[in-house]
């Protein structure tokens, strides 16, 4: 079998592809992958470290009103359409999956001109323009979010890393707050703000970190590699920055509760690995980060605080005495797992496998 995914540009995008990538090679290893790409994306890094390959093709950004580059976009679609589909016919794909993003609507009109088989995966709950339009070309479409809009929508959840989705945090806790160099046995919180931080989570921490020393809490801080926050050096419970983690498994397992944006990724993680979060969506975009975070704060597993509202005395007044009280952080945790996901990527897989023995029937 012969795969080509589309999802590049974000993390976002890449993750669940690859996600679904390691799935696939776990049941057959000879299983062919092609991974849809630009230059500007990320997955110009990711995905070759993951040892799959990478097909370039022109980004087609598409604008969300009406300007002068609209004008461009039919000639250059037209050129990344013809690089997809180019693509499609070097790899013999028996079928592609999209995940949104740039790549993702050359990579469908490319695969409905080749008559190739498509499947869509839509991580947020207001699916993106290039999902809208692949889920008019197939009725295979797999969703996050059990009240997706979009046309013959199944629920899977999102693909995750096999090291996530697989992770026991009670087990890995000590090891965790071991190699953090943190203490076993304090309330642990774990604050991040995606791959390049969050300055306004990074501000609003470091000035409450008296507040959490005082209450006997210790911090892990995943600060991002350009931040210039740092809390004063002070006797007390640990307060520990980093500037980036490659291991979140072990960032998870350390702590008892998170401080960080609600990215669908984001969301999705904490859910499967049943860690308990204050969400603090990021305040620009179509409110998707909000709507990741809702579900899971309704059912329990979570804090929901508006960025503009998140300051010191909040987390004063709302964090620290959640994690003081071990009880509600365990019923937290309980009701945050029941919202997570761990086999999303087996049965976005077994969805790959059945739409590609249909087809070829």
């Amino acid at each position: 079998m012969r795969v080509v995914l589309a999802g590049g540009g974000t993390a976002g995008h890449i993750e669940p592809a690859l996600a679904l990538a390691d799935a696939l090679r776990r049941t057959d290893p000879n299983v062919g992958i092609t991974c849809l790409g630009t230059e500007r994306g990320l997955e110009t890094r990711l995905v070759p470290a993951r040892g799959y390959e990478l097909a370039l093709i022109p980004p087609v950004p598409l604008p969300r009103t009406l300007t002068p580059q609209l004008l461009t976009v039919p000639g250059r679609l037209r050129g990344a359409i013809n690089a997809a589909a180019g693509v499609l016919d070097q790899a013999q794909a028996d079928v592609l999956v999209g995940f949104g993003g740039y790549v993702a609507t050359p990579g469908y009109l490319a695969a409905r001109k080749r008559k190739v088989p498509i499947i869509v995966h839509e991580a947020n709950p207001k699916p993106g323009l290039a999902n809208k339009l692949g889920a008019r070309f197939t009725e295979h479409v797999a969703v996050s979010h059990t009240d997706s809009p979009l046309p013959n929508a199944k629920f899977v959840g999102i693909p995750l890393r096999r090291e996530i989705a697989s992770l026991d945090r009670l087990a890995m806790g000590d090891k965790a707050r071991s190699y953090f160099g943190l203490l076993p046995d304090l309330p642990t919180l774990l604050i991040f703000g995606g791959s390049q931080g969050a300055r306004s989570l990074n501000r609003a921490a470091v000035a409450a970190a008296p507040a959490f020393r005082q209450a006997g809490i210790q911090v892990l801080h995943i600060v991002g590699p350009k931040n210039t926050e740092e809390p004063e050096p002070a006797d007390g419970p640990q307060y520990v920055t980093i500037p980036y983690c490659d291991r979140m498994d072990l960032a998870y397992a350390a702590a008892d509760m998170a401080m960080c944006r609600a990215g669908a990724m984001t969301c999705a993680e904490l859910a499967a690995v049943a860690l308990p979060a204050v969400y603090v969506p990021l305040p620009i975009g179509n409110g998707e980060q909000r709507l990741n975070a809702e579900p899971i704060v309704a059912a329990g597993g979570g804090l929901l605080v508006d960025d503009a509202e998140l300051a010191p005395e909040w987390i004063a007044q709302n964090l620290i005495p959640v994690l003081g009280d071990p009880g509600r952080v365990a019923q937290m945790s309980e009701a945050a797992g029941r919202m997570g996901r761990r086999d999303a990527d087996v049965t976005l897989a077994q969805m790959v496998y059945d739409v590609v023995r249909a087809h070829q029937r």
